[in-house]
């Protein structure tokens, strides 16, 4: 195993070198290549001032060498070993401790490590909730599917994956804020950013000024998951379906009414929608897929109704304000992902299901949940480990546009204006960063790939 990873970090240098080379030479080969004069606009300077800055730029960064000197010189920079230069690009000596320089951004005016060190935390923080909640989602929605093949659950989620999977991210987004952040409708959470300014004069975590109200916050949450395990573990199917279709009205009217506006339409459609979500979830064949929805849901009303009915002032300090302003952010950055993954992972289980080895497993008498969880579960995971390789940095491209809709200064808008800008020692960072990501990325897919598969060997 050792050996193997030590050969595939090796092997790591090559194809980064190779991605930012071909980077490199689309936009060496641009209109207006890599020069002083592509990086200055100077539409209000004077010429001489405009000649002064191209001749700084030159000079900074060697743009009038041949491209094959300024790739290579670049790749000294960002190297923590070569040789040292001075300010004029002069080559000293070389050293094994010279450090890594990814240069100056010229459209920013500041060190590309700055700007990376402010807005790669952002994205990777996106990244680090959106991708645990696409699988989770994925696996219980994708397996209780594959056990109620043909069944209403099965049907129903196929249609939703498949709707989900084929509404644009950007469209999802601007109705979202419409819907959810307009004066005009719900305005229940932020058109943008991660932190509203007063957030930073707040604790951190959120305080009451009362113990009744938190009381009232405890009592109300016990009392939801309660009602939730309730609803969920009743034998009768067809009373379970009738509570919570009611509580599915009432939810939907209860939204209609809080709208600011009385609208016929929300007086219909949303308590149709939540009733119909609520009667499949219902009639769901899983008890843990019943419980785990209802208990949410449930802990989610009694905390909404805490809050309104609080008698003092509360402050929800800075970790419930950045969630609050990541809820929206967050749905648009996974529908899309944990759709098509779901997919897989039903045909995936339902292949596994039908295996010579899981049929033998019944033979001998393992009952039905055994061979689920035991045989098939873990076999039905390696297609999901497989795509994991590329949901990473289909997420950092898939950001581009919730940080553009959303407003979030993160990785994906940095791309864009960097591209805009034609910021070439910016665009090779992110290159490279990306990069690194990618095949990071490929090697942890094949390290998940021992532990769910033991038959897989590296030696």
């Amino acid at each position: 195993m050792l050996t193997y990873l030590l050969r595939r970090i090796l092997l790591m240098i090559p194809t980064l070198l190779g991605i930012t080379l071909v980077v490199f030479t689309v936009m060496a080969i641009s209109p207006g290549g890599l020069t002083g004069a592509s990086m200055v606009g100077g539409a209000d300077m004077k010429p001489e001032e405009k000649q002064a800055r191209i001749d700084y730029y030159n000079k900074r960064y060697g743009l009038d060498d041949p491209a094959p000197v300024q790739y290579l010189r670049w790749l000294n920079n960002v190297s923590p070993i070569g040789f040292l230069t001075d300010e004029n690009n002069d080559y000293l000596r070389f050293s094994f401790t010279k450090g890594s320089d990814l240069g100056e951004s010229v459209f920013f005016g500041q060190t590309v490590a700055a700007l990376i060190k402010d807005r790669l935390p952002i994205t990777l923080l996106l990244n680090v909730i959106t991708i645990p909640l696409i699988y989770l989602i994925a696996i219980i929605v994708g397996m209780n599917a594959a056990r109620d093949r043909g069944g209403r659950f099965d049907v129903s989620s196929n249609v939703l994956m498949l709707a989900l999977w084929s509404l644009p991210s950007m469209l999802v987004g601007v109705l979202l804020i419409g819907l959810f952040s307009s004066i005009q409708n719900w305005q229940w959470f932020p058109t943008g950013g991660l932190s509203s300014s007063a957030a930073y004069q707040m604790p951190f975590l959120p305080h009451w000024s009362s113990v009744a109200d938190i009381l009232k916050l405890l009592v109300f949450g016990v009392t939801g998951v309660v009602a939730g395990l309730v609803l969920a573990q009743l034998r009768s199917v067809s009373l379970r379906k009738l509570i919570a279709g009611l509580s599915g009205l009432a939810l939907g009217a209860s939204m209609a009414w809080s709208h600011p506006e009385f609208i016929l339409a929300n007086w219909v459609v949303w308590p149709l929608l939540f009733a119909l979500v609520m009667v499949l979830i219902s009639s769901s064949g899983s008890a843990a897929l019943r419980i785990t929805l209802f208990v949410l849901i449930g802990f989610g009303l009694a905390w909404y109704c805490t809050m309104n009915w609080l008698s003092d002032e509360f402050v929800r300090g800075y970790l419930l304000d950045r969630l609050w302003h990541l809820v929206l952010p967050i749905i648009v950055l996974s529908y899309g992902s944990f759709a098509s993954l779901s997919k897989i992972m039903r045909t995936s289980i339902l292949e596994n299901l039908n295996a010579d080895y899981a049929r033998t497993a019944r033979a001998k008498g393992v009952a039905e949940e055994d061979v689920l969880w035991q045989h098939v579960f873990r076999n039905s995971l390696l297609p999901l480990i497989t795509i994991f390789a590329g949901i990473l940095p289909s997420l950092l491209a898939g950001s581009v546009i919730v940080e553009q809709i959303f407003s979030i200064d993160g990785m994906g808008k940095l791309v864009v204006e960097a591209t805009m800008a034609r910021d070439r020692e910016l665009i090779l960072s992110i290159t490279l960063i990306s990069g690194i990501l990618t095949l990071v990325g490929y090697l942890i897919s094949d390290l998940m790939y021992t532990l769910v598969d033991p038959r897989v060997q590296y030696d």
